[in-house]
């Protein structure tokens, strides 16, 4: 069987820089991870295994779903060699003599689905996504171009990086998400929001939102108190919120605050929340409410900001609680972009183009 191949680690996906607060969190098994080859119980129905990765992150939580006659996976980390051999290590420990009976994956970013295709060939199971992360993921994945897309070149002009910064982007190519994901099969597994998994003797409610990516789905276990969040919902950190090429003129920050709303709504706050970065954590709503205050402060600091014309790039000292660096560059440019649309969109600010470059002014 073809193994994962090690590729740049630099083009690791990050989150936000956006600073949240934490506060009011508990951590019912403290900061330890399970160690190399290792399970921690943490509920009925579910076990928790950490695969390193490089990068700001470190890691992904993987979570190990009991199922009838075997283990139904939640995220995989991505394709490259640290992550495989973490899982092999598994399958020599933890997981030995067990099987896999399907892949399930939170969202289409590479530290989650990157090895899904590769678990899924070694056990014959089947790969479980929401429709939209499993279509964009499968329309990056195709993207292989080598020329960097004019759009790409339009948007940072746009946002107000100089030539330097354009000629540096042509330089990189284009087409490396498929370098991060092993070969995906030509099927799926549709999951719908609202949709009830029964594994083994466990119900997992799937609850989806939207924002940080286009359809990412929660697990939500009654019975247990158990809400599998990815990256819909984590601790310490933001997840990153942009605008991207494939949609210039959508609401990702919209649809964030939308989602927050609507996991308030329909999630007891009591959960024991099994994020896909950090450790598991109870304090649902407290972090939630943290999220979404944090994000509408940032709006009204943006709007004093936007006072005078201001370009995308003149934002991020209003954004972001740390220096952007070029290896960051794209991330911080599409959630800047996505708080200005939201202005946009809210009738707090609009756009002038001026030879190229947008202006967001205060309305």
């Amino acid at each position: 069987m073809s193994e994962p191949v090690s590729y740049d680690a630099s083009l690791v996906h990050d989150e936000s820089y956006l600073a949240t607060s934490h506060k009011g969190l508990t951590y019912p098994f403290g900061t330890q991870a399970p160690a190399s080859a290792e399970l921690t119980r943490i509920a009925d129905g579910i076990s928790w295994a950490r695969i390193p990765m490089p990068g700001s992150l470190g890691h992904i939580n993987s979570w190990l779903l009991d199922d009838a006659d075997g283990w139904a996976v939640v995220d995989t980390g991505m394709q490259l060699k640290t992550c495989s051999d973490a899982w092999k290590a598994l399958f020599a420990g933890a997981l030995s003599g067990s099987k896999l009976t399907r892949i399930i994956c939170t969202h289409m970013h590479p530290d989650h689905i990157g090895l899904a295709g590769w678990l899924a060939k070694k056990f014959e199971a089947d790969v479980w996504m929401t429709r939209g992360e499993w279509l964009t993921a499968r329309m990056l994945i195709a993207d292989a171009r080598d020329e960097v897309p004019e759009e790409a070149i339009i948007t940072q002009r746009g946002a107000g990086w100089g030539d330097d910064v354009l000629e540096e982007t042509r330089s990189k190519g284009w087409g490396r998400f498929g370098r991060m994901v092993f070969p995906m099969p030509a099927g799926y597994r549709r999951l719908k929001d609202g949709d009830r998994l029964e594994l083994g003797p466990n119900v997992w409610k799937i609850v989806v939102g939207s924002g940080h990516s286009p359809e990412h789905a929660c697990l939500f276990n009654e019975m247990s108190g158990v809400l599998v969040s990815g990256d819909q919902v984590l601790p310490k950190i933001s997840s990153n919120v942009s605008v991207n090429i494939s949609e210039p003129m959508a609401d990702p920050l919209g649809e964030w605050l939308e989602s927050i709303d609507k996991l308030l709504d329909v999630l007891p706050d009591d959960l024991l929340v099994c994020p896909a970065h950090g450790e598991p954590f109870k304090g649902l709503h407290v972090r939630l409410k943290a999220l979404r205050d944090e994000h509408l402060s940032r709006l009204d600091v943006l709007t004093v900001h936007l006072a005078q014309p201001r370009r995308v790039i003149d934002c991020f000292s209003q954004l972001f609680n740390r220096e952007i660096g070029a290896e960051h560059r794209e991330l911080a440019t599409g959630e800047a972009l996505a708080h200005l649309r939201r202005l946009e969109l809210e009738g707090r600010a609009h756009r002038e183009t001026r030879d190229g470059v947008w202006w967001f002014h205060a309305s």
